[in-house]
């Protein structure tokens, strides 16, 4: 797997509808830029071989990055793929949705639901939003909120940005009803 580089950050919101948000609400997200290894070879009709060889490393290497970026722990969770103008939407699919993938995060997580995802394909300095759902239960409400990211210099045609996203809470100052009080 060759990696270019690996990006993390953190956003903390202190304040929300001209309240404070006490305790703050943070966001971690970590992202691996890559190269496509499927880029520049034409149509590659079997995936699998690339996933068996690059799927897990990678999950491996960024659950415990972002855990250790949100420094809390995981109430909600995300994952992203954007691949480079010389590949496929595929090719970023074939990486993040295996268990292979996934359930390193899962696991660090101690979460039991599908890990949301936003894949499309874009040249570099692409806007996406990373949606994010509850660890153990999608239908928490306040916990569906999603994360904008953006790397001014990735992907770049034979690319693929990789990322995994964790909230230690829901929304700031979430309000709707459970999803439960509609009949």
């Amino acid at each position: 797997m060759n990696i270019r580089k690996i990006v993390s950050y953190t956003e903390d919101v202190l304040t929300e509808g001209g309240r404070p948000v006490d305790p703050r609400a943070r966001t971690a997200v970590v992202l691996a830029v890559l190269q496509n290894p499927w880029a520049g070879r034409g149509f590659v009709e079997d995936l699998a071989p690339g996933i068996e060889e690059f799927a897990s490393p990678l999950g491996a290497l960024l659950a415990p990055r972002v855990v250790a970026a949100l420094g809390a722990p995981i109430e909600a969770y995300g994952k992203a793929a954007v691949v480079g103008l010389d590949g496929e939407v595929e090719h970023g699919s074939a990486l993040i949705h295996t268990l292979k993938f996934g359930d390193h995060f899962r696991q660090a997580a101690s979460a039991t639901t599908l890990l949301p995802a936003v894949e499309k394909r874009a040249a570099a300095g692409t806007t996406f939003d990373i949606p994010l759902k509850h660890i153990t239960d999608a239908t928490i409400r306040s916990h569906h909120q999603s994360i904008e990211v953006r790397l001014a210099d990735a992907p770049r045609a034979d690319e693929i940005v990789v990322g995994l996203a964790a909230a230690a809470q829901g929304r700031p100052q979430a309000r709707l009803a459970p999803l439960s009080s509609e009949r």
